[in-house]
């Protein structure tokens, strides 16, 4: 079974990120990414809010990995690199 686990980090200055651990879409291997987004906007992107509402932070890729488990460097191996 595939699954995706998550860890809530607090860095030293009070910063909250999220260690997102999910399996590829692509190759079924697990990648993890670490996110600046909380539980409570990965919850609200899963109730049915539109990840560039729930997540307006994180950018194209960090969007694409918390849907997909894809990793930048995955997409440019199986589409090519874009100049």
């Amino acid at each position: 079974t595939m699954y995706t686990s998550m860890r809530t980090n607090l860095s030293s200055d009070g910063k909250l990120s999220l260690t997102v651990i999910k399996p590829s879409i692509l190759s079924g291997k697990y990648n993890t990414m670490v996110l600046d987004m909380t539980i409570d906007q990965y919850d609200a992107w899963t109730n049915g809010m539109l990840i560039q509402d729930a997540v307006p932070q994180l950018n194209v890729d960090e969007r694409e990995f918390l849907k997909s488990g894809i990793l930048p460097d995955e997409w440019d191996a199986m589409c090519g690199e874009e100049d």
